[in-house]
């Protein structure tokens, strides 16, 4: 056969294969339409008919994003209707320690990680806040880096300025969340204050009284706005606020702008603790009021701006000790923010799954570092249009324990097409390519990680052909959490190097397609243009045992 009719192709492919229930003759038409105005190579087989495409433009149509694998329903952008639920109800695009370009102990920070984590969809980014010098004039100049170590510092106010300038470009953004870790003295968060307000203007949210009870504001109503994650005490108390510090090598929570003194009495060593006092002028600011954890009752009673945050040993912790039905609920109305531990100095990230299943909003990585987790978080949020705001699951907004849906998962990896060298590089050897299959995953509060691994194909990153033959199958624990990840890697001809990272794509077991689909497969950035323009994989998914959505 040379040609595939519009009736095929909507009843044998779309309807039966791919298990698009909504598509119409209609529809096909449309794709017939604008596969019609494809420029092919092969015109040796150029079809005049409206009513049916060469193969060479189904093949066309297999490779192209109509038939990604992504749900382009759940890609898109969403109305500012469905944008009307408390915050709460958010998983967020989250950022830690934001300002670094490297590690933890020794790199540089930059105002340049900022602009750069905004326009790839971050919506909660973190500034380290330190008292720095004055001015000619006197006036306190706080610095941005990451305390007690060696990485350079910023300037405060550099930062705000470029949150300020992308506002100005992009007014719609839903609210930018800043994560004040606030180490500075009262002149210094006066100073903090003035400046955000001087430069922010109208951008800058200042919640009043009558905002902080009841529900938290949405993200349409605080579309355009910067809203601060900080503290904000009773005027004038003590505040023993719990921050996120993590230089912590017990890998908890630390006190935020605590100075831990260690005493001797009687011959044994204590700690006693000293805390600060926070500006009136920067708490007004403040939204998000950071709390230290006593209990679940405890917490779920307090104002629904009162938040917490956790190191991802917490996390482990909690849903260990069976406290996971407690944290899902605590998170249907209020916010919890989890961060890596203090122990990555290296700025590896940890899997954001367990912290996603329980329901917390803000699950910050180390952006700055492209691995496997940052790639699953930019499959995430990239439905909503990668608009750093994606709704939680209905199994996560019920209350009372709900039981996952779960799924089982058949794929086959059919072929590559545009496949390029590693990083994109023109010149060097023909790859080796092959592909992993992860399949990142929670059961009884526990990650569930499975990974399966195709043949390798030798000098062929062109058009490579995998054997058909081969099945992969994945069991899936919590299908409205769980992420697959294809990767796909340079087998090294020398046994003794590590094979190379070529491209990957992560699709959110929610937002996945049934049928012969294509995975548009983009860099360690989660960039498809030069040289990963076109690359992508053919693949075939099959779903088994579907529990329907709650």
């Amino acid at each position: 056969r040379k040609k595939v009719s519009s009736t095929s192709f909507l009843n044998k492919f779309l309807l039966t294969v791919q298990g698009e229930d909504n598509k119409t003759m209609e529809s096909v038409m449309q794709i017939f339409t604008k596969l019609h105005q494809l420029e092919l190579a092969d015109v040796s087989n150029h079809i005049t008919e409206q009513n049916y495409i060469s193969l060479e433009q189904f093949e066309a149509y297999l490779l192209s994003r109509d038939n990604d694998i992504f749900n382009p329903r759940r890609e898109q952008v969403c109305k500012s209707s469905e944008m009307t639920k408390p915050l709460s109800e958010y998983w967020i695009n989250s950022s830690h320690n934001t300002y670094l370009t490297g590690d933890q102990l020794t790199s540089k920070s930059s105002v340049e990680m900022y602009t750069k984590a905004l326009y790839r969809g971050c919506r909660c980014l973190e500034l380290d806040v330190w008292d720095g010098a004055r001015d000619e004039f006197g006036n306190p100049m706080p610095v941005v880096y990451h305390g007690r170590t060696l990485t350079s510092k910023i300037m405060f106010e550099d930062i705000i300025k470029s949150f300020d300038v992308f506002l100005m470009l992009n007014p719609k953004t839903y609210p930018i969340i800043l994560s004040l870790e606030n180490h500075c003295s009262i002149p210094f968060q006066q100073a903090m204050a003035t400046q955000m307000k001087s430069i922010l203007g109208r951008h800058l949210y200042v919640p009043d009284e009558s905002s902080l009870r009841g529900s938290l504001p949405s993200p349409a109503q605080l579309r355009g706005k910067v809203v601060l994650k900080g503290r904000r005490p009773p005027t004038g108390a003590i505040d023993d606020y719990d921050t996120d510090d993590d230089a912590a090598d017990d890998d908890l929570t630390e006190m935020q702008s605590v100075r831990t003194e260690k005493t001797s009495v009687t011959g044994n060593t204590k700690k006693s603790q000293t805390s600060v006092k926070i500006a009136p002028e920067l708490a007004k600011l403040t939204l998000f009021h950071g709390t230290k954890f006593k209990s679940w009752g405890e917490s779920g009673q307090a104002l629904t701006h009162h938040m917490h945050s956790f190191s991802e040993s917490r996390v482990r912790s909690f849903c260990k000790h069976n406290q996971s039905q407690s944290w899902i609920q605590y998170n249907q109305t209020h916010i919890s923010r989890t961060f890596p531990s203090g122990n990555r100095t290296n700025s590896s990230n940890y899997s954001p799954i367990l912290a996603w299943a329980t329901g917390c909003q803000m699950v910050a990585l180390n952006l700055q570092t492209p691995d496997e987790m940052v790639r699953m978080n930019y499959g995430r949020f990239r439905e909503n249009g990668e608009q750093g705001y994606v709704q939680k699951p209905s199994t996560l907004m019920m209350k009372g324990v709900t039981e996952p849906r779960t799924t089982h998962i058949e794929v086959k990896i059919l072929s590559g097409s545009c496949i390029p060298k590693p990083k994109g590089v023109s010149d060097g050897e023909c790859i080796n390519p092959y592909v992993s299959i992860s399949l990142f995953d929670c059961s009884d509060g526990r990650e569930v990680t499975s990974t399966q691994v195709t043949n390798t194909v030798f000098n062929n990153g062109f058009s490579p052909i995998w054997k058909f033959e081969d099945s992969f199958h994945f069991d899936v624990k919590n299908a409205c959490v769980a992420v697959m990840q294809f990767t796909v890697m340079d087998k090294n001809s020398t046994p003794t190097k590590t094979d190379e990272f070529i491209a990957s794509a992560s699709i959110p077991i929610a937002c996945m397609r049934q049928g012969i689909r294509s995975v548009q497969l983009s860099d360690a950035h989660n960039t498809r243009s030069g040289a990963f323009d076109f690359a992508s994989l053919l693949v075939l998914v099959k779903f088994q045992h579907c529990q329907a959505e709650i």
